[in-house]
């Protein structure tokens, strides 16, 4: 008689959507922590969509919208609590008065500034852990996969 509940026994092992979702749970959490244990308590895990790489510096809220796969009512909500925090400003859009741009303020690049250092932290415990060669060798073959993910055109 089985003692797994077929509810949890997992399907078979991780595909790579798992394998690549799992490593960026951790990023995630590792930069979260960074900004809390530096006393930027008030940033939440989904203001970390908006504030992931490259930044929102400069761009349409729609277009951040698109990016994170977010409505543009979400995205507004989230860039008005960060405003209201003091890590970004919107301001308008030069080619475009009915629009506006996200920049990071002072604050704002200072919080992204320790979310790199998480990261690159990360990454140096990452390298030791898979040896440097192998590191480099998986950041090469991500850097080719979202390099093509990127010239790829969706079919219709």
């Amino acid at each position: 008689m089985s003692t797994g509940s077929p509810i949890t026994a997992p399907l078979g092992p991780p595909l790579i959507g798992a394998l690549l979702r799992m490593p960026g749970d951790v990023v995630r959490q590792r930069m979260l922590a960074a900004l809390h244990n530096r006393g930027f308590t008030d940033i939440v895990p989904a203001h970390l969509a908006l504030m992931r790489w490259p930044g929102p510096q400069g761009q349409r809220p729609r277009d951040i919208a698109a990016e994170t796969e977010m409505t543009k009512q979400a995205v507004n909500y989230l860039l008005g609590q960060l405003e209201a925090l003091g890590y970004v400003e919107r301001r308008p859009d030069a080619d475009d008065q009915r629009s506006r741009r996200v920049h990071l303020t002072p604050r704002g690049r200072e919080a992204a500034q320790i979310m790199r250092d998480a990261v690159t932290e990360l990454e140096a415990e990452w390298s030791a852990l898979l040896g440097r060669d192998d590191f480099e060798c998986l950041r090469t073959l991500l850097t080719r996969l979202n390099e093509g993910l990127a010239d790829a055109t969706p079919s219709p």
